[in-house]
């Protein structure tokens, strides 16, 4: 029996994972409600989503979520083992498109900002001031907006929360404050194939409640209405650009030939770097 569509492109969702222990060390994390957790696979573009997460009420997934990235963001990080986002890499990246006019910085909000860590580093660095919005952070700080308007930024950045979504909306809420010729900067996780691994260390992060792939973004991207996209190894970020492809190409030879590396990789379409 097939369950609900699948949120990216309509096709029939499977079980596919059936996850029973979290092998990372949680103890500051209240997991054992959450156990066991179903994912299930899309037949057409193999995107990956949670059936267990998705049936949470709003103050479990909410409570869920404060508990992990409290203990991550703080004392508890280095006891929990889990990575940051390279903020640093892509803030050079982001300064790399918009000083050689791939991105307009006129108006940029990094959305789902947590605590301003990319907007800190461009400031100190870069001299860049960018807005803040997050809905979970109540303390409005500098640079932090309560109500940013819809469809006018040029540039919306979202560092790791692809994963962590429920919904379509919530996938269409980061690009509907895109500006019409706006860019989408999102930092992610992307695979060509959904590894059938209920310990792989994606989805032993109790937040993680979906995957994408290389077909699953292809898909979305050409739905949002972007042509081209450019990828950055180093800040494992990817642009999603309304320029056809074309147009950014000589402009991303002269970045990479001037540092004489291969920073960024641009494509028709997505870029589908991990394969």
């Amino acid at each position: 029996m097939k369950n609900n569509p699948c949120i990216i492109c309509g096709g029939g969702m499977q079980p596919y994972i059936k996850k029973e222990k979290f092998v990372s060390n949680l103890k500051k994390v209240n997991t054992k409600d959450l156990l066991p957790i179903i994912y299930s696979c899309c037949d057409e573009c193999g995107f990956l989503l949670s059936d267990t997460h998705a049936a949470m009420d709003e103050h479990a997934w909410v409570t869920l979520n404060n508990e992990f990235h409290h203990a991550n963001e703080n004392d508890e990080r280095n006891e929990l083992g889990f990575n940051q986002p390279p903020y640093l890499e892509q803030a050079l990246m982001f300064e790399l498109l918009a000083s050689n006019g791939i991105i307009d910085d006129k108006h940029v909000l990094d959305y789902a900002a947590g605590y301003g860590t990319l907007s800190h580093l461009l400031e100190k660095y870069f001299q860049r001031k960018i807005n803040n919005y997050d809905k979970y952070i109540t303390t409005i700080q500098q640079n932090y907006l309560s109500n940013p308007s819809p469809k006018s930024w040029s540039v919306v950045i979202n560092s790791a929360m692809f994963e962590h979504v429920l919904t379509r909306k919530d996938l269409d809420s980061v690009n509907d404050y895109v500006a019409s010729e706006g860019a989408l900067i999102i930092h992610t996780v992307v695979v060509e194939k959904v590894p059938k691994d209920p310990n792989w260390f994606y989805i032993d992060i109790p937040v993680h409640t979906a995957v994408h792939t290389n077909r699953s973004m292809s898909i979305l991207m050409q739905q949002w209405g972007y042509q081209s996209s450019i990828y950055s190894p180093k800040s494992k970020s990817w642009a999603l650009l309304k320029k056809p492809y074309a147009e950014i190409k000589p402009i991303v030879d002269k970045i990479n030939g001037e540092l004489q590396t291969p920073f960024l990789i641009a494509k028709e379409g997505f870029v589908d770097y991990w394969k």
